[in-house]
């Protein structure tokens, strides 16, 4: 099965590894990476993205690892439009978390105006920091949480109590 998600990737943390993971137990990969044109587009918030290339090289890390413990294949291709990669014929599921499922439905919208099979869509949960809250690359960012969802030393209080 040939398998493809898209994101920006800055910083890759748990979340995004939960859908790698998802992506290669289903078949080989295809991950399609937000251009530095298309990433300040498709964001809901505004802040610094790193230059692709950097994000590239820590996103080929983390796929290299699961490619071999999965042994599947994988590529890195560029998004130069919300709908990118997906729309190719090749592909036969999408990995998408619960805020992009419209986006796939809308890719598989564009398919079938191609005369292109629809893609299995395939809802990966979002993973929870210590919080309760999302993990999210913003709050990373933002300094509220390490990649795996703790909360920052300035963040948890029982942490400066320690």
């Amino acid at each position: 099965m040939q398998v493809a998600l898209g994101g920006t990737f800055d910083p890759v943390h748990d979340g995004h590894r939960a859908l790698f993971e998802r992506a290669f137990e289903l078949g080989d990969v295809t991950v399609g990476l937000t251009s530095d044109e298309l990433a300040p587009k498709t964001r809901r918030e505004d802040r610094y993205v790193r230059p692709f290339e950097e994000r590239k090289a820590d996103l080929e890390d983390e796929l290299a690892a699961l490619a071999d413990e999965h042994g599947r294949n994988y590529e890195i291709g560029t998004l130069e439009a919300p709908t990118g990669i997906a729309t190719q014929p090749r592909f036969d599921a999408l990995i998408v978390s619960p805020e992009t499922t419209d986006g796939g439905e809308r890719i598989n919208e564009i398919r079938r105006e191609q005369g292109n099979d629809p893609l299995e869509i395939v809802i990966v949960d979002h993973l929870r920091a210590e919080d309760g809250d999302i993990i999210s690359s913003t709050r990373i960012v933002n300094g509220e949480i390490d990649e795996h969802g703790n909360l920052t030393p300035e963040r948890d209080g029982r942490r400066r109590e320690r």
